[in-house]
């Protein structure tokens, strides 16, 4: 094992003298972005502003320098506050730091045994259809910003939105809807006059400014350090790590899916010049979010994962190197040292505007309806994972929406195992009609090995059946047995089997299971098709001479 490429090298920065002034005006803006967006990350989570701040420092630092991707963006995500929102709810949130250096720890390893590429398993409608689940989360979350009531702890957004929804008081709630509508409408409207422009931190000032101006008694964020924290070991209570012990394979399991995806979907974006990002490193990319969240565990923070919609601001920005994602963590710093006392003074229901837009934007129409117009177990596999991401948990809608796929693909390979009947080549002779030629082709596994035996063993008035594997594209254990089981069935019934055209690949198999010992005799197995033929002529020539001496 090669550990060298999990770590920085010189060839990060290629290209950085003619890139250097991109990659910082990249930084800057994507920093002006992240702000917003880590800040209602952290309070989304419950674990506040402050950790989704410090994590975008922290973590987004680290990522830069050891992970795998040169325009990758790290920090708090959409995605880990749906699962961290639980966690908090059931353990409170100091137990945070513990999970995310756990997590790290796992992600790490999952980087050093080289199972970065095992991502791409991942069917693409089971994605999108996770995608969908969260971002109706994010938005079911942001209800009690919106409506300026206490976010109730619980597993079931939905529930506690309505709740958030029915407690809510006048004037507070006209007051915060109000800067909802007006933060959505700065960052749907902000776009249309310059696409540069950073839509969400111009509403978080407007926002603000108005919140002050008009004297508005609504929840802010309250008061922020303004320092970065020195790091140390998060209290641990030896009795609690067993019950973080699951929290923290979700949360590792999260961070490894999402930074990934990530990365991945950055390599097909391309630059203001028109150029790709390049490829990327899926191990050192585990491991270096895996670092990124010990290290945001030790500062105080919460697990960090790349983040797709930074990442993609990042690219069209102009970025080459990771210095940009260097640069964006420096800005987000200066933030916590220089405007502190600004920042802590933004009305919550600010937040959870930005987040509600946010969410809304995850979802593409276009995306929802080619799955859903492309076959119907995509589309199952799609809308089965979004349903329960929302109603149940998300590492259980990615297993179920991997199980769903799984089983209509099984099932869609089976459909194309063909059994065909075919005629003799040639020249028909006198007794062919009591010769039944068989074609095998597709996959003879678990899946199709039960509707074969039944097509073939259906088979009446014949003396002879020759079984054809030659087309055959695959064989497990269950399909051999399932050959076994045919010839068994026909030589119980007075029929002589024939096999022709044992792939080198399955020849062990066939015999291992105890096809070939099944046979009548072991010259029943043939590699040609016409000596197979002209041996069942000679079985049925036999027949008949022995009925005519009969009679």
């Amino acid at each position: 094992m090669n550990l060298r490429s999990l770590f920085p090298a010189r060839s990060d920065y290629t290209g950085l003298r003619s890139s250097w002034r991109a990659d910082l005006l990249s930084g800057i803006t994507v920093g002006i972005v992240a702000l917003p967006l880590a800040l209602a990350f952290g309070v989304s989570s419950g674990v506040g502003a402050e950790a989704g701040l410090i994590t975008a420092v922290v973590a987004g630092f680290v990522a830069a320098v050891m992970g795998g991707s040169n325009v990758q963006v790290s920090g708090p995500t959409g995605a880990m506050v749906v699962v961290l929102a639980p966690i908090v709810a059931t353990h409170g949130a100091g137990v945070i730091a513990v999970v995310s250096i756990m997590a790290g720890l796992l992600v790490c390893l999952l980087g050093v045994s080289r199972l970065g590429r095992a991502v791409s398993l991942i069917p693409w409608p089971v994605v999108e259809g996770f995608t969908l689940g969260i971002a109706a989360i994010i938005f079911l979350q942001q209800v009690p910003l919106a409506t300026g009531t206490a976010a109730v702890p619980g597993h079931n957004t939905l529930l506690a939105a309505i709740d958030a929804a029915a407690t809510a008081h006048l004037p507070t709630v006209i007051q915060t809807l109000a800067i909802v509508a007006a933060v959505a409408g700065v960052m749907l409207l902000v776009p249309l006059l310059h696409r540069a422009l950073p839509a969400s931190l111009i509403a978080v000032v407007l926002a603000t400014a108005a919140a002050e101006l008009l004297r508005l008694d609504i929840p802010r964020i309250g008061a922020l350090p303004h320092s970065l924290p020195v790091p140390e070991l998060p209290a641990v209570d030896p009795a609690a790590l067993g019950s973080l012990a699951m929290p923290a394979v979700a949360v590792a399991a999260l961070a490894a899916i999402e930074s990934l995806l990530s990365a991945r979907v950055a390599t097909g974006l391309k630059g203001p010049d028109g150029r790709p990002t390049g490829p990327y490193n899926p191990d050192r990319e585990l491991t270096g979010q895996g670092l990124a969240s010990i290290a945001a565990g030790f500062f105080g923070g919460m697990p960090a994962t790349g983040a797709i919609a930074r990442t993609a601001v990042n690219v069209r920005s102009g970025a080459r190197t990771r210095v940009s994602a260097v640069v964006h963590a420096l800005v987000l710093l200066a933030t916590i040292y220089l405007a502190a006392g600004f920042v802590g003074r933004i009305p919550l229901a600010v937040l959870g505007g930005i987040l509600m837009v946010t969410a809304t934007r995850m979802v593409s129409h276009r995306t929802v309806t080619a799955i859903l117009r492309s076959t119907r177990s995509d589309a199952a596999a799609f809308a089965i994972t979004a349903v329960i991401t929302v109603a149940f948990d998300l590492i259980i809608a990615i297993q179920i929406g991997l199980a769903v796929t799984a089983v209509l693909t099984l099932r869609k390979v089976a459909s194309l195992t063909g059994v065909r009947r075919e005629q003799i080549p040639g020249a028909a002779l006198a007794g062919d009609e009591h010769i039944a030629l068989f074609t095998l082709d597709g996959a003879m596994f678990f899946g199709a090995a039960e509707r074969v035996l039944q097509e073939i063993s259906q088979v009446r008035d014949i003396e002879v059946a020759v079984i054809r594997l030659s087309q055959l594209k695959m064989l497990d254990a269950t399909g051999a047995h399932a050959l076994v089981d045919v010839v068994s069935a026909l030589e119980l019934r007075g029929i002589t089997v024939l096999i022709k055209g044992v792939q080198p690949e399955h020849l062990s198999l066939v015999t291992n299971v105890g096809v070939i010992r099944s046979l009548r005799h072991h010259k029943h197995l043939f590699t040609e098709l016409e000596p197979a033929i002209e041996h069942a002529r000679s079985h049925v020539r036999r027949n008949a001479e022995a009925r005519a001496a009969l009679s």
